[in-house]
Formats: structure tokens, C-alpha cells, sequence
């Protein structure tokens, strides 16, 4: 029961993200521009900042494969509460796109992340996107969970910033699950397999960096 509990934590906050993040990118699209890319950047950054306000002392609102793979690369939470997250938060994305295609019929793009230049420019910007997330992510985390006003403020400008920055450049994903939900309902799978691989090698190299800094500081 306990575990179905984080589980649908994972689901919602990543519907959340998903919902409002792409749903965003679709509206300006829409409707001509009257989000904005600044107000498209904003709708992820508070997504995420809400959601960790809403679960972060539920399930850790993680709402992003790469992220629960790599606190269970710190042993922060066993396997099988990074299977299942990864399982809902894939369900979640999924649900968040459809109730998107079903609003508006008329789209012509589901907010899906493809390069928008060159493959290796999109793999590069990604990859310096999630490192940067992640860092900030552990360093705010308490155990597998982010806590307090503090963490969710610093994650949620750090995702703001990061989709300001990259979003013309690789659409500024940085999370495996919310690439895929879009992807399903558009059929775009332009070079997915950089928005799996670059948010995952970049959050694990981020564990690495952070476990030298924290030996460091030990010594």
C-alpha cells in the first residue's frame, strides 16, 4: 500500500509536469504566440516547483526517469521503487499527452522534443542541462526526497533557466518520461535515443562529481 502510494505520487506529479509543460508549447502554438517562449520556460520551471511543494515529502517528486536512476546509483532507493517510479512516471506522461490530444485535436505538434539544429548540438546542450538539474538536485535532496520552500525554489529556477537557455536549441527536455508521452501521440521519434541517453549519462556523471566534492569536503 505504501508503495502504491509513491507510486501515484510519481503519476500525478509527472501528469502535472507533462500536462502544463507541453500543454504550454501547444497553447502559444495554438493560439499565436501568446505564451511565449519565456512563458512556456516558466510553465516547466513552476510545474516542477509545485509538484515538489505537492509530493517532495510523499515519494521525493522526482518525476523523471534519469533522476531515480540516479539515486538508486547513490543508494538512496532500492530497485524496486526505481522500476515502478520509472513505470508511472512513463503512465503519467503518457495520460498527460493524451488528455492534451483530446483538448486540442487541432495541434499540430504535442510538444515533443526533437534537435532543433544538429543531433550532436541537441546531445551537448542536454547533456549540460541535466548535469546542472541533477547537481542542483542533490545538493537541495534529503535522502531520496526533496524537502522545504528552499529545494523546491532552487529546482524549479533551475529547470526555468535551463528550458530559457536550451529550449530553441534541443526543446530543453532533460527527463526521458516527458520526451516519451509527447512522442507517443505525435510519432516524431527524431533522434529519441538523446533524450534517454544524455539526461541519464549526464545525472550519473552529476553522482560522480558530487560523490568527489563530498569527499572533499569530508577530508
Amino acid at each position: 500500500m505504501k508503495l502504491l502510494r509513491l507510486f501515484a505520487a510519481e503519476l500525478i506529479g509527472t501528469y502535472f509536469l507533462v500536462f502544463f509543460g507541453t500543454g504550454a508549447m501547444m497553447v502559444n502554438e495554438i493560439y499565436g504566440g501568446v505564451i511565449s517562449h519565456l512563458g512556456v520556460a516558466l510553465a516547466f520551471g513552476v510545474g516542477v516547483m509545485s509538484m515538489i511543494f505537492v509530493f517532495g515529502d510523499v515519494s521525493g517528486a522526482h518525476m523523471n526517469p534519469a533522476v531515480s536512476l540516479s539515486f538508486f546509483a547513490m543508494k538512496r532507493i532500492s530497485w524496486q521503487k526505481t522500476s515502478g517510479y520509472i513505470i508511472f512516471q512513463l503512465f503519467g506522461a503518457v495520460l498527460a499527452s493524451l488528455s492534451l490530444s483530446i483538448l486540442f485535436p487541432q495541434a499540430i505538434s504535442f510538444g515533443e522534443t526533437v534537435p532543433q539544429g544538429t543531433w550532436e548540438q541537441s546531445f551537448l546542450m542536454e547533456f549540460i542541462l541535466s548535469f546542472f538539474l541533477m547537481l542542483v538536485i542533490i545538493f537541495v535532496a534529503t535522502g531520496s526526497k526533496e524537502k522545504g520552500i528552499m529545494a523546491a525554489l532552487a529546482i524549479g529556477f533551475a529547470v526555468f533557466v535551463c528550458a530559457l537557455v536550451g529550449g530553441p536549441i534541443s526543446v530543453a527536455s532533460m527527463n526521458p518520461a516527458r520526451s516519451f508521452g509527447p512522442a507517443v501521440f505525435s510519432g516524431d521519434w527524431t533522434h529519441f535515443w538523446l533524450y534517454i541517453i544524455a539526461p541519464v549519462f549526464a545525472m550519473l556523471f552529476a553522482v560522480g562529481i558530487w560523490s568527489l566534492l563530498k569527499l572533499e569536503v569530508d577530508e
